[in-house]
């Protein structure tokens, strides 16, 4: 059996946490390194608790870039780039990197998103995994705009949990903030916004329609619900048809004709979406888990597809479901 020789770096936060989570029972990851700046010299128990008795592992704040075959990069936004330009790899070692620095596809980085860039993937050395709100908008909206079905406005609502604004406490993180409250912030101004309409535009060249995203604060630990919606003049059956020839070779992603909820996809790789025609609008539900369809699960699907393995090999979650 091929073993990754692996490393992590920025692996203290919820993101590197939970990749740490993935890759420790990972049958195809040898775990060489984790870093961190702030968590130098403590074991892994130490700072992620719920790994004890899971790796004998203690985190550095040194690079070593021998024998790797491949890093991930869980460092916040806008530290990626100037990381590598500081640390150079050898050529032969891939990058996953989780921050925005190169979901724009500089540097030579391929965009990491199976549905659409599978192939993409495949043949990649360096893959900038996608953003949470990303991943749920996209995923919910895909096959409607290679349909070329939207030709107005998009209207999209959507609530994270407060794991998607890191680790690091803010004010409006801390539990006597968040607990029992919603707020919306960044609106239709979200970052992610810049790679979604990347994507829309690589499905359909041209596309140009303004995308109204409502981005709330929820008052839960995990996971992503949205909801889109668009005039829409064809049958509900066309659209279920449309959605799940698109999603028909896709690991993870599942088209739902009964409702869906959010508990069905936390703790999960998967993404559900789920279609309604109510007033000549065509309404998609869309739940993924932050941190892992969101973050660090698709990045172990990424680093599966980039190592020719099996796309769900250490990705067999089960949902906290109630």
């Amino acid at each position: 059996m091929k073993m990754i020789k692996t490393a992590v770096v920025g692996a203290a936060g919820y993101t590197g946490g939970e990749l740490l989570r993935l890759l420790v029972h990972h049958p195809n990851v040898d775990l060489l390194w984790i870093h961190s700046n702030s968590q130098k010299g403590k074991r892994l128990e130490e700072v992620h608790p719920d790994l004890i008795g899971d790796a004998s592992l203690s985190f550095t704040d040194e690079i070593d870039r021998n024998n790797l075959d491949l890093v991930f990069l869980c460092l916040p936004h806008g530290q990626a780039k100037p990381f590598l330009e500081k640390h150079a790899f050898i050529s032969d070692t891939k990058i996953i990197d989780l921050s925005t620095d190169f979901r724009d596809e500089s540097n030579g980085f391929v965009y990491g998103l199976p549905e659409v860039n599978r192939e993409k993937i495949k043949a990649a050395q360096k893959i900038a995994n996608p953003g949470c709100f990303a991943t749920g908008i996209q995923l919910a909206l895909a096959p409607a705009i290679q349909q070329n079905w939207i030709k107005s406005s998009l209207h999209v609502t959507g609530i994270t949990g407060s794991t998607g604004a890191g680790k690091k406490l803010s004010e409006t993180t801390h539990f006597s903030q968040r607990n029992q409250n919603v707020s919306v912030y960044k609106l239709f101004t979200h970052q992610h916004l810049k790679e979604i309409n990347q994507t829309f535009k690589q499905l359909t060249p041209g596309f140009d329609q303004q995308i109204l995203f409502v981005p709330y604060r929820g008052n839960f630990s995990r996971g992503i619900w949205l909801t889109a919606y668009f005039p829409y003049e064809g049958s509900l059956e066309e659209a279920y048809e449309a959605y799940s020839k698109f999603y028909q070779d896709a690991a993870y992603t599942y088209v739902s004709k009964n409702d869906i909820d959010l508990k069905q996809v936390v703790n999960t790789n998967k993404g559900l979406v789920h279609l309604k025609k109510e007033a000549g609008q065509l309404v998609i539900y869309s739940a993924i888990d932050n941190l892992l369809k969101g973050a660090s699960g698709q990045a172990v699907q990424n680093m599966n597809l980039a190592f020719e393995l099996g796309e769900k090999t250490g990705l067999q979650l089960k949902s906290t479901a109630f």
